[in-house]
């Protein structure tokens, strides 16, 4: 029965990773639909295409798993939980609800898995309890984990195009545009660039448009990515407006050292990549350069001494 343990775990883990993958693309989908037809991912009708059918089996699996989130959870969900997901790019009014039901279903999943799965082995109590605790927790925290995975890109997406952003508005101001005219271009300028940060950039114009000031609204873009860099950038303009100085030269400046500090980063990361390469080198180049070279040495050495 043991050989049959390393299999099946490495079968929950394909399924529990190909689950999240899937939950993630229907949610994607169902986010599109909704931005370009305008419906809700419960409207989905007319073409009877490959791809609509497939939508709409992602929207309709998002909906069982926002009716289930909904059932089991009554109270408003924590502040943390939501802006985590709005930093993960997940900014409906009901992720929480999602992602609360797709924890309960990946957990009932899992234990519809490792019940046949431990019954059949013939292992100790203590053990089986052990396979079962693991299998539930490895799918209960998928979701927190692609979750975070989304978190951490969307941020690095964020900071690696930011510089550029502020380049770009800094050029803008300097030629002569106003800072709201000048930001509404540099965010359709970076569309083809950065999708993420030219919709954050335009979300910003809409709610100065809808009266918020434009302070406020940047801390709002800081918030929903979760960038340090922006809140920096909101100080910048706080400050030159209330102190009466050129914008374009503080965006000057602020441009300069967000390159400085980007230009650490890189450097950082290349110090940082010594480090890493080590233990694979030490575990798997090092041992085969030793066989490679010494190999038909050794072999020549143990004839030589059998005979």
């Amino acid at each position: 029965m043991y050989e049959m343990l390393i299999p099946s775990l490495a079968f929950l883990a394909v399924v529990g990773v190909g689950g999240a993958v899937l939950v993630v693309r229907s949610a994607r989908q169902r986010t599109l639909h909704e931005r370009i037809h305008g419906t809700s991912y419960g409207g989905y009708g007319g073409g009877g295409t490959a791809v609509a059918s497939s939508a709409y089996s992602g929207a309709r699996l998002v909906r069982a798993m926002e009716q289930v989130g909904r059932a089991v959870s009554t109270e408003q969900a924590p502040s943390g939980l939501r802006e985590k997901l709005t930093q993960a790019g997940y900014v409906s009014i009901n992720a929480p609800t999602i992602y609360v039901g797709a924890q309960l279903l990946l957990v009932v999943v899992a234990l519809a898995i490792a019940a046949p799965l431990v019954l059949t082995l013939d292992l100790s109590l203590l053990i089986r309890g052990c396979i079962a605790f693991f299998v539930v927790a490895v799918l209960a925290l998928m979701p927190n984990l692609v979750v975070s995975a989304q978190q951490r890109k969307r941020r690095a997406e964020v900071q690696r195009h930011l510089p550029d952003a502020v380049d770009l508005l800094e050029i803008c101001v300097s030629a002569g545009m106003g800072l709201d005219m000048a930001w509404n271009s540099v965010a359709e300028e970076l569309r083809g660039v950065s999708q993420t940060v030219a919709d954050e950039m335009s979300l910003t114009t809409l709610e100065m448009q809808l009266g918020a000031t434009r302070a406020d609204a940047l801390r709002h873009m800081a918030e929903r990515t979760g960038v340090d860099d922006i809140s920096s950038l909101v100080a910048t303009l706080v400050q030159s407006e209330k102190f009466g100085t050129s914008v374009s030269q503080a965006l000057r400046t602020y441009a300069e050292s967000m390159r400085t500090e980007r230009s650490q980063r890189a450097e950082e990361a290349a110090e940082k990549l010594m480090v890493k390469l080590l233990f694979p080198m030490l575990l798997f180049i090092f041992p085969v350069l030793f066989i490679v070279i010494l190999g038909p040495a050794g072999i020549q050495l143990w004839a030589h001494f059998s005979h």
